[in-house]
């Protein structure tokens, strides 16, 4: 069975760069098929998607996201790397990385990531 931790640091300083592993077990990141997401929910809000990496190494991200986005990978370690750079308060949320296998959708329990100005 899949699982999914997400770890990074909690707190961040606006303009600063955020980053975030979203570390795999029970299945491998480069199985086909298989696309890596990254999604966050700003508090009081609803889901936004950031982007994914897939099972063959290209990427994607949100339109509103992607001049300061960059979604990478370690196989050998079974991770897949989040980058937002120049963050601002606005940033804020609980973010959550997700297997995306079939249309089926295996979640981490996320991590709270607050930006102070």
């Amino acid at each position: 069975q899949v699982q999914l931790q997400e770890s990074g640091p909690g707190l961040v300083y606006a303009s600063h760069t955020l980053s975030l592993i979203c570390t795999v077990s029970g299945a491998d990141i480069t199985t086909y098929g298989s696309y890596w997401r990254w999604v966050r929910q700003p508090p009081g809000k609803g889901l936004e998607w950031i982007g994914y990496i897939a099972y063959d190494g290209n990427t994607d991200c949100s339109p509103s996201l992607k001049s300061r986005t960059s979604i990478s990978r370690d196989t050998s370690k079974k991770q897949v790397i989040l980058h937002l750079n120049d963050v601002t308060p606005a940033d804020t949320a609980m973010y959550y990385c997700a297997r995306d296998l079939d249309w089926n959708l295996s979640w981490g329990q996320g991590t709270q990531v607050t930006v102070s100005s």
